[in-house]
């Protein structure tokens, strides 16, 4: 009897990523990809008990709900289901979610020869459903409610980023953040397409600002442009724009340099399995970060 194979969850992942930037897509675009904002809305999917999800699984559901055309953000498993008096239909397929589990192992010490116990972490999947793929559930779990009035979601945004003790300087043509300077600069408001295209960018560039030595002090062995730790802490600053536009309910687009990022991310992810899900984890803390300091100038 053939024993099962097991797929590192990292290669499956990486895989499905690479499958989209070799086709010329930004996965994490996908859900304003299609142009209905009242249906998919952008904003993180949801556990059964509400608390949304982080880092790689919001990536992961979002090509999922995109595939599918799920217009609730909600997932859950089969048994989560199940303590509600509901059940996933016949036949449906789940999609894979991951969480980092720990253990320890006996490892011998090269100084002494004596074995001595290590902790580690791995990486484990587990199955979830969304709330249109499951029968029985509670009206709560199928509201979908409505996108905050535009005008709302760019003054929440214009606060957001006002509260972030950034330096920000506006004019030319380029957005960038400059370590040395540590200061973001960007084009005029009336530059860009729309006030959504600008908080996008801008947040873009505050995640940037996020891995200064004095915050996150984020490198990845950069050296010079357009090096593999170049291609790290943009693919960072793009997940981490991403999340922050769904948490501010914004739209977000493709930057015009689209096809080399894309380019170099793809070389970054074929020789490291497990690059994209440790840049989601980057992006998802650098945000944290900028709600925190958010908060706490609110707070001042």
């Amino acid at each position: 009897m053939n024993k099962p194979t097991f797929t590192d969850p990292h290669i499956r992942i990486t895989n499905r990523i690479l499958t989209e930037l070799e086709e010329g897509t930004r996965p994490w675009l996908k859900p304003w990809s299609g142009g209905d904002m009242a249906a998919s809305r952008g904003v993180r999917p949801l556990r059964a008990t509400g608390e949304p999800y982080r880092g790689i699984n919001v990536l992961l559901l979002w090509l999922e709900a995109e595939a599918a055309g799920y217009a609730s953000p909600s997932w859950m498993t089969y048994r989560q289901a199940q303590a509600l008096g509901a059940h996933v239909r016949k036949g449906e397929n789940g999609a894979t979610v991951v969480y980092y589990g720990e253990s320890r192992k006996a490892v011998q010490d090269e100084a002494t020869g004596e074995d001595k116990e290590r902790g580690f972490r791995f990486l484990k999947t587990y199955t979830v459903f969304n709330v249109a793929q499951i029968e029985g559930l509670p009206d709560r779990f199928h509201a979908i409610p409505e996108p905050l009035p535009e005008l709302k979601r760019i003054e929440a945004a214009e606060a957001f980023f006002e509260r972030i003790p950034a330096t920000v300087h506006h004019g030319g043509d380029r957005a960038y953040y400059a370590p040395g300077a540590d200061r973001i600069q960007l084009p005029p408001f009336a530059a860009f397409h729309d006030a959504h295209g600008y908080y996008a960018t801008r947040g873009h560039e505050t995640v940037h600002w996020t891995s200064h030595k004095s915050r996150l002090d984020r490198s990845f062995g950069r050296e010079r442009w357009g090096d593999a730790g170049y291609a790290r802490e943009e693919l960072v600053a793009e997940l981490g724009a991403a999340f922050l536009a769904a948490d501010l309910g914004l739209c977000i687009e493709p930057r015009p340099d689209h096809a080399s990022y894309i380019a170099s991310w793809i070389r970054v992810l074929q020789n490291d399995t497990r690059a994209i899900v440790q840049a989601a984890a980057h992006a998802e803390k650098a945000v944290a970060y900028l709600h925190s300091a958010a908060a706490m100038a609110e707070a001042a």
